[in-house]
């Protein structure tokens, strides 16, 4: 326990055991213990910054009741009852991940933060929830993605067919899966930018009508600036080896600020930007490939996945760069794109509502597998232990 003053650790050891239907309590041993030099003053220097802590607050708990309602929304279009489901799966929302070792004091330390508050979603729904799946494999020394790896395997491997899964989301990432059965010895790893600064960039130059690029034709009526695509392209990311992984800190609001900042002293077209941006996004997933897939493996067939399969223009780009390999929906083999990702944090809640681990060490880099997430009681809940 620690106290709003921030004045240090209270930790008790305490036996606990049943006496008819009540719990019996006794302290073993308690300590106290201040916080490291100048821990205190961070914390409390939070409140110095009471606007931006608010709205972290309060979009944690918004976005727990925005889940929660799609999630009732979800059962009620299958004509389900939510008493049907037994579990939920949450990723939320990512807004800051910061997988880069920093030193603090003899501590090496990761972290992210992902908000949309699972006791929201339980209490709504009534629903056990696990959520919160990326800390654990950071706290095992990984970077906390990719972590749907195995989830890809468990959908698309092919027994004769050695396939690469691209998830064009915000951030791009491949799974590469060898032919054969489930493996958890799996390439995969953060391509780069997906549709985060394509999306960013459009809704600026449109005065925030547009949210993104509708079926890339924006892009398809401008023209690749190869001079600055040679540029971003040179990025510190890529020259980092898997297991890696980015954010919005490396392909956020900061690099779309530059981007337009450029191209207005530049006075580049707004087509042409588009199309550029996008060009960046389909050669950051085909230098990886290049660089850490092709020489070491004979790829068959790229499936795609993710928001980005949408963009008609990324789709053909990738067909071109790609060729001769097939590049194709996972729509084409049996399973919507748009669906791939939200059923693997499906399939990882399962894994560790049922005891189970569900990183892949090779793909995210962590010391060895652990269940991932923090399960949230639901109504009737037995516990794992009595």
């Amino acid at each position: 326990m620690s106290g709003t003053s921030a004045d240090g650790i209270d930790a008790a050891l305490v036996e606990i055991t049943r006496e008819g239907d009540q719990p019996a309590v006794t302290l073993l041993h308690f300590e106290r213990r201040p916080y490291p030099s100048g821990i205190r003053d961070r914390i409390l220097r939070l409140a110095d910054h009471p606007d931006a802590l608010r709205e972290v607050c309060r979009l944690n708990a918004l976005l727990g009741e925005l889940f929660a309602q799609a999630v009732l929304d979800l059962v009620e279009a299958a004509r389900m009852s939510v008493t049907e489901v037994t579990l939920i799966g949450s990723h939320g929302q990512t807004v800051c991940h910061l997988p880069i070792p920093v030193a603090e004091g003899n501590l090496l330390l990761r972290s992210t933060l992902q908000i949309g508050e699972p006791c929201v979603i339980a209490e709504r729904t009534g629903r056990s929830t696990v959520a919160d799946f990326r800390p654990r494999d950071i706290a095992a020394g990984g970077e906390g993605a990719p972590l749907t790896p195995y989830p890809h395997s468990l959908l698309f491997r092919h027994p004769d067919r050695c396939r690469v899964i691209v998830n064009l989301g915000g951030i791009s990432n491949l799974t590469v899966l060898p032919p054969g059965g489930i493996s958890h010895d799996i390439v995969a790893f953060d391509a780069g930018p997906g549709n985060v600064l394509i999306d960013g960039v459009v809704r600026r130059l449109s005065g925030g009508t547009a949210e993104y690029d509708v079926d890339g034709t924006w892009a398809a009526s401008g023209n690749v600036r190869q001079d600055l695509l040679k540029r971003w392209l040179g990025h510190p990311f890529f020259r980092r080896p898997p297991p890696r992984s980015a954010g919005q800190e490396e392909f956020g609001p900061r690099m779309v600020e530059e981007i337009l900042v450029q191209a207005e002293e530049e006075r580049m077209p707004p087509a042409d930007l588009v199309a550029t941006v996008s060009a960046f996004s389909v050669e950051a997933v085909v230098q990886s490939l290049e660089a850490h897939v092709f020489p070491r493996h004979t790829v068959e067939e790229v499936l795609l996945c993710g928001g980005g399969v949408q963009n008609r223009w990324l789709r053909e780009a990738l067909k071109v760069r790609l060729a001769p390999r097939p590049v194709r929906a996972t729509d084409d083999v049996g399973f919507p794109a748009r669906a791939v990702e939200a059923t693997a944090f499906a399939i990882l809640a399962y894994l560790t509502f049922t005891g189970h681990v569900g990183n892949v060490t090779s793909a995210t880099g962590a010391r060895h597998a652990v269940p991932l997430g923090k399960i949230i009681p639901g109504k009737g809940y037995a516990g794992m232990v009595s």
